[in-house]
């Protein structure tokens, strides 16, 4: 049975490009290119039986992030509420095809508040939220914040947009003395209110900064959680990206930074993986068990074949929480798999490619709800 891809995205963008390679090197014709600018203009897209297809981020796109968002200016961070509503409705319109991205899972990934919630109920372990589920605590501006933060006792925090991705918009918010906050972020904020994506993490010291910047985003909705102080690493905050694909912890990363924003495209570093490792298992937390609790997260998104869970190592490395999951998250050149994860000498995307077709000839025509699973059958990469 001949098996063909077909990746939704914005030809060019990295993801694409990536995975159309790691489709090529497998011997396989390179994959349909849908663009997501063609599935908003003409309502949908359609696949064959036949076809795999993988679904890419949009948000690499001028053009269409302003048909997501309606944001002129693409650096802005405000928008997120609208973008969610029609990137969630265009991916209902894709028909057909083997999908490797459940479209209600994807959904969950990107609002923080259900995702969180999810997570929560699956018994992994996550930070503290105020605001997770359907039952949490509207935040309807800095004043909510505030009024939150008294109530959980919560002195430091992360304030998210409920829609965001890359940090955009996060602050990290801390009570100084003298009843004093301070916010980290990569936010700028211009004279006229405005709120623009920044490449460089600033520091608000004046609390009617940090509260017109909250003010701002709040019309979008905004996710709270808990600071969890993180481990270090020579000197530095450290946390880890961990892939997990088909089930699998296959990939990770160590981000390491001086601040609180760990990001590696705001200025992170990747860390050493190896002593990452040495320092969880001398404090107790064995290797298999931080693996382990990305591979459950994970588990909580059965119809998506890949994402990427961000762990957050506590001080001392003795816990560990997860901080997100990401439907997108597997944006790591020149990574190659852990030993014994199954993908060893395969980046991200080669392993991808490889559970996908390992996993398409036992799924047959793609069901309703569950359009790539397999039920119980576990297929290693």
């Amino acid at each position: 049975m001949n098996r063909c891809f077909a990746v939704v995205g914005n030809p060019g963008g990295r993801r694409v490009t990536l995975f159309a390679e790691a489709v090529r090197a497998a011997g396989l014709p390179a994959p349909r290119v849908v663009p997501w600018l063609d599935v908003l203009r003409a309502g949908g897209a359609e696949f064959g039986d036949e076809e795999i297809v993988r679904v890419d981020s949009p948000g690499e796109d001028t053009e269409v992030d302003l048909l997501l968002r309606g944001m002129p200016d693409p650096t802005r961070v405000e928008g997120t509420a609208r973008w969610y509503r029609r990137f969630t409705a265009a991916l209902g319109t894709l028909r057909g095809g083997i999908r490797l991205d459940g479209t209600e899972d994807v959904a969950v990934m990107f609002d923080k508040r259900r995702c969180h919630a999810v997570l929560a109920a699956a018994g992994v372990p996550v930070p503290e939220s105020p605001t997770s589920g359907a039952a949490g605590a509207p935040v309807r501006g800095w004043d909510d914040v505030r009024a939150l933060m008294r109530e959980h006792r919560m002195p430091r925090l992360f304030v998210k947009p409920a829609h965001g991705s890359s940090a955009s918009g996060v602050l990290a918010v801390d009570s100084a003395g003298g009843g004093r906050i301070r916010a980290t972020t990569s936010v700028e904020l211009d004279p006229g209110g405005r709120l623009f994506n920044s490449l460089k993490v600033r520091r608000y010291q004046r609390e009617r900064d940090i509260a017109a910047i909250v003010d701002a985003l709040a019309p979008d909705g905004l996710h709270l959680e808990r600071w969890v102080p993180k481990a270090s690493q020579d000197g530095r905050a450290a946390d880890l990206r961990v892939v997990v694909v088909d089930g699998r912890a296959t990939h990770a990363v160590v981000r390491t930074s001086v601040g609180p924003l760990t990001n590696l495209h705001l200025g992170g570093r990747r860390g050493d993986l190896s002593g990452a490792r040495q320092a969880a298992e001398s404090a107790g937390l064995r290797w298999p068990e931080v693996l382990g609790i990305c591979e459950r997260a994970a588990g909580c998104f059965p119809d998506t074949l890949c994402v990427g869970v961000d762990l957050l190592p506590a001080v001392g490395w003795r816990r560990a929480f997860v901080g997100e999951v990401n439907a997108f998250g597997d944006l790591l050149p020149r990574l190659t798999g852990l030993p014994g994860g199954g993908a060893e000498g395969l980046d991200t995307y080669a392993a991808q490619v490889a559970a996908a077709l390992r996993r398409a000839p036992l799924t047959g025509r793609p069901g309703p709800h569950h359009p790539h699973r397999t039920g119980t059958t576990h297929v290693s990469v």
